[in-house]
């Protein structure tokens, strides 16, 4: 099943056009990986999807559904409830753990202390945090190491329960054992969640990623299932990028 369909999709900073004719269908309950060299339009993708790119100063032709419905139907903070993202560079709330957590749910309405604190506890599990925290919710979030900032990132995007999951290079920042916990974090997620990971580390796509699409100079080349993607590709370019031959 599709959650989400791009056709005949063009983006736009001013004049220059930053993606030319994107057509793609994500699937539900999947993680699709994004690859692509440096300033392929991987990451304006990303923000087309929540319309982040008109308060970026963009602009887009074509069409974008999500959900069966085009998102220029959607209230803006209806669709970025059910279409979350987390950014390369962990953006904690100068605020408390818990605040972190609650900020959204609160927002959204939720009231009742109670159904609050099992939201926060909820989701840092979820996120394999709580264990680490659960002692100190109290405690500045901007305390936490870049790793912990990150997970509690994605927890937080999580406490208002999106269908979609968008993630722009999450773990670029981040040593070997706190990529993997989020990866593992990525993998467990997919029973409610739909990913979409723009990332560079080829062998992050290959290693949690169902589908892949490579993106160069603001066109897809490729996109199918990673394991075809990785170990037969189609098109000559893509098995350049891969094999590292430019990027």
């Amino acid at each position: 099943m599709n959650i989400i369909e791009l056709a005949n999709l063009n983006a736009f900073y001013g004049d220059k056009k930053v993606l030319n004719n994107i057509n793609m269908k994500i699937k539900k309950n999947k993680i699709t990986a994004i690859i692509g060299p440096s300033g392929c339009g991987k990451s304006t993708l990303l923000t087309v999807l929540n319309r982040m790119i008109g308060e970026n100063g963009g602009s887009i032709e074509g069409k974008v559904v999500f959900n069966g419905k085009d998102i220029l139907n959607y209230p803006k903070n209806e669709l970025r409830r059910k279409v979350g993202i987390v950014f390369q560079k962990p953006s904690p709330f100068p605020l408390s753990i818990y605040g972190n957590l609650a900020y959204a749910p609160l927002y959204y309405g939720v009231k009742d202390k109670n159904l609050l604190d099992n939201i926060v506890e909820n989701k840092l599990k979820i996120s394999g945090l709580y264990e680490e925290v659960k002692d100190d919710f109290k405690m500045s979030a901007l305390e936490l190491s870049g790793g912990q900032q990150q997970r509690l990132c994605i927890a937080r995007a999580l406490t208002v329960e999106p269908d979609v999951l968008l993630m722009d290079e999450p773990c670029s920042a981040l040593d070997i054992k706190n990529t993997a916990n989020i990866e593992d974090m990525l993998l467990n997620l997919l029973d409610d969640y739909t990913i979409i990971i723009v990332t560079h580390n080829l062998f992050q796509a290959k290693r949690i990623s169902d589908y892949t699409v490579f993106i160069l100079d603001g066109e897809i080349v490729e996109f199918g299932e990673t394991e075809q993607i990785f170990n037969n590709p189609k098109d000559r370019r893509t098995k350049e990028y891969i094999e590292g031959m430019y990027g």
